[in-house]
């Protein structure tokens, strides 16, 4: 029977692993709160890499060929914005690829840092209140939008409210949309 223990873990297939994921869990800190802000920052850290150096590599080619159209979008967005990364002007290509994994790893942590906050703090709410409505994803996406402000470089008081309102309102029309869809 060992054997076939064994040679069945041997042939599970990354899909076998990838479908059981969500069911098992990334960690086992010894207290549901940790796990979810564990779990949420290192899946939320890695979503934000692949985010930042998928823009990078997608102006780094817009730039390649000379494509000054921004379509209408916006600055953040469209060519407009010409040094993306400060660090990377074409000296070296091992300063540019330190600039870009000093971004990529900053952003990484922004979005870790917004995942595992907001999480932590919608399951306390839930477990303070009893119950998990929009008043909970209102205070959580508040205090998240507020927190991420405060990592922006040159962050004002406006920007701390604006934030604030923003992150309140996205997580409560999450919360009030889920099941719709």
């Amino acid at each position: 029977m060992n054997h076939n223990t064994s040679s069945n873990l041997e042939t599970r297939s990354l899909l076998d692993e990838l479908c059981n994921f969500d069911k098992k869990g990334l960690f086992d800190l010894g207290h549901p709160l940790l796990n979810r802000i564990a779990e949420s920052f290192v899946k939320a850290a890695g979503i934000g890499a692949v985010q930042a150096v998928s823009r990078e590599a997608y102006f780094t080619a817009t730039e390649g060929t000379g494509t000054e159209n921004s379509g209408g979008l916006p600055s953040e967005i469209s060519g407009a914005k010409k040094n993306h990364l400060p660090g990377l002007r074409g000296e070296t290509s091992s300063k540019s690829l330190e600039a870009m994994v000093k971004s990529t790893g900053k952003e990484s942590l922004q979005w870790g840092v917004a995942a595992g906050l907001y999480s932590g703090l919608t399951y306390g709410l839930k477990e303070a209140r009893g119950a998990h409505d929009w008043k909970n994803s209102a205070v959580a996406g508040a205090i998240t939008g507020a927190t991420l402000a405060l990592t922006l470089e040159d962050s004002n008081h406006e920007q701390i409210v604006q934030c604030a309102i923003t992150g309140a309102a996205i997580s409560t029309a999450a919360n009030l949309l889920t099941g719709i869809f």
